[in-house]
């Protein structure tokens, strides 16, 4: 390779580097960023680069206070996406659709860049065969209410990613639920996992054993730390979701028994709980479900939903919790 190209993969690299605003990378830490890449470049030659760079795209440095540093300008195109095809800009567009109201907004501004990229690209598309006709066509509804999702800081988003990419311990400022005061407590971050609105930390206060889910927007403050997290022995994010961990449950299983009116109980031939699922059709037309499930709160939730198109047989203590619950149900409704 010769040196005008070595020259222009190291700039290319070192701009995938900086950051987008607010967030921003002193020429110390890009210094050893590109280290890490295999380029040994002085500071001042990597200065140089940066001044000669940001005549070219729109990157600027924040010289207000120290230490300085350098950030792409907040609404500035993304560097990284190349030409887009019409089919590639039009499922940007979808992903944008369906994720608004998903993701918490630091995340949706990180990825602002490339929904405009794809807008743009689609707005090009001649009449009348313009592929953004489709996005009018094409619609994602969620099963369950919808909910706005909670605002989290982007400082507090931006310390739990690195800290969880880097493996490394976290200082936070946490308010429980309930709480009108917030707490200090090291964790050790071990996953993070989107459920419906929210966005959700798996992790381990202090160095004790026990693995604890809390969510990410009752975090106040952020801090990364210098020392690795230690994972608790075989520890796997799948097996969480498998036993229900983010159902919040407690990780049992049960052989779940109910007996659901033909059109309530009908989705469960084409969508079933488990693959253990069996569907008997009774004499009165009712299905008699069995399957296996985690038993947890969601559960219980979810069988309430159905109203008197369901009636749980099996377990008992399921059953009990289900009719306890309808009949607060319908004390609450009787009132006034």
């Amino acid at each position: 390779m010769s040196k005008h190209q070595d020259a222009l993969l190291r700039q290319w690299i070192m701009l995938r580097h900086v950051p987008r605003y607010p967030r921003k990378i002193t020429v110390q830490e890009l210094r050893s960023a590109l280290a890490d890449e295999g380029y040994d470049i002085t500071e001042r030659s990597l200065q140089r680069d940066l001044n000669e760079l940001s005549g070219a795209f729109a990157i600027t440095c924040d010289d207000r206070e120290k230490p300085y540093g350098w950030s792409w300008q907040k609404d500035a195109p993304s560097f990284d996406l190349p030409g887009l095809t019409a089919a590639e800009a039009l499922t940007l567009a979808m992903t944008e659709q369906h994720l608004q109201h998903l993701l918490p907004t630091p995340m949706l501004e990180q990825l602002r860049p490339y929904f405009r990229a794809a807008r743009q690209r689609l707005d090009a598309e001649p009449a009348p065969r313009r592929s953004r006709s489709w996005l009018g066509k094409v619609r994602s509804v969620p099963p369950t209410q919808p909910l706005l999702a909670p605002k989290i800081e982007a400082a507090v988003q931006d310390a739990v990613t690195e800290a969880l990419l880097h493996e490394r311990q976290l200082d936070i400022c946490y308010r429980k639920r309930g709480e009108r005061n917030a707490e200090e407590y090291r964790v050790q971050p071990l996953a993070l996992v989107q459920r419906g609105p929210v966005l959700y930390l798996s992790c381990r206060f202090f160095d004790y054993e026990d693995v604890r889910i809390i969510p990410l927007h009752r975090i106040l403050a952020a801090t990364i730390r210098t020392e690795p997290v230690r994972y608790p022995k075989n520890f796997s994010l799948d097996e969480q979701i498998e036993q229900g961990a983010w159902a919040f449950g407690s990780g049992k299983k049960i052989k779940l028994e109910a007996i659901f009116s033909a059109e309530a109980g009908e989705h469960l031939y084409e969508t079933p709980l488990s693959k253990d699922q069996t569907i008997e059709v009774q004499p009165d037309g009712r299905l008699r479900v069995t399957t296996t499930v985690a038993d947890t709160p969601q559960l219980v939730w979810w069988l309430l939903g159905f109203g008197s198109g369901v009636e749980v047989t099996a377990p008992r203590n399921l059953r009990a919790k289900v009719r306890s619950e309808a009949l607060l149900m319908k004390i609450q409704h009787e009132k006034g």
